[in-house]
C-alpha cells in the first residue's frame, strides 16, 4: 500500500496540491542553511582578527557588512548546490545532498578567508583587519563584496 506524500489545501474555492516530502526538504534546508551561515560566521570570526559579537554590540558597521557578506555568500552557495543538476538534493537523495552542501559551504568559507587575506596583502596602504576593527564601513563593504563575489564564482562552478 502506497503512502500518500502530498496534501491538498482549498483556498478561495481552488484546491492546491503540495508534495509533503518537498515541503519537509525545504524546511530542512532552511534550517540547515541557518546553521551553516552561523557556523561560517564563527569560523570566519576565528580567522579574522577581532571579536564579531563584541564589535556588533559596539555598533561596528564594518563588521556588520562583513557578517552580511558571509551570510549571503553561504546562502548563495547552498542555493547553487540545491539547484545544481549534479547535486540536486531531490534527485540524488538526502544524504548526498547534505554532503554536497557541506562540501561546497566549506570550500566557500575557505575561499572567503583566503580572499580576505589576499586582498589585505594586495592593499598595502592599510590593514584591512585594523580598518574593520576601527569600524571603517568602506572596509566592511569591501569585504562584503569579496565574500559575495567569491560566492557567485563558486556557485557558478557548481553548475
Amino acid at each position: 500500500m502506497a503512502v500518500e506524500r502530498s496534501f491538498r489545501i482549498k483556498i478561495g474555492g481552488n484546491f492546491f496540491m503540495y508534495d509533503f516530502s518537498a515541503l519537509m526538504l525545504t524546511v530542512f534546508y532552511a534550517c540547515f542553511g541557518i546553521v551553516l551561515m552561523i557556523a561560517a560566521n564563527r569560523i570566519i570570526d576565528f580567522f579574522i582578527p577581532g571579536d564579531f559579537e563584541v564589535e556588533i554590540k559596539r555598533g561596528n558597521r564594518a563588521v556588520a557588512w562583513l557578517c552580511a557578506g558571509s551570510f549571503i555568500g553561504v546562502g548563495e552557495i547552498l542555493r547553487a548546490v540545491i539547484l545544481s543538476p549534479y547535486g540536486e538534493a531531490a534527485n540524488v537523495g538526502f544524504l548526498p545532498g547534505v554532503t554536497s552542501s557541506l562540501l561546497y559551504a566549506a570550500i566557500g568559507i575557505l575561499f572567503f578567508i583566503l580572499g580576505f587575506f589576499v586582498v589585505n596583502l594586495w592593499c598595502r596602504q592599510y590593514s584591512l583587519p585594523e580598518e574593520i576593527r576601527k569600524g571603517n564601513t568602506a572596509a566592511g563593504i569591501m569585504v562584503f563584496g569579496i565574500f559575495v563575489g567569491l560566492s557567485l564564482v563558486i556557485s557558478g562552478a557548481v553548475h
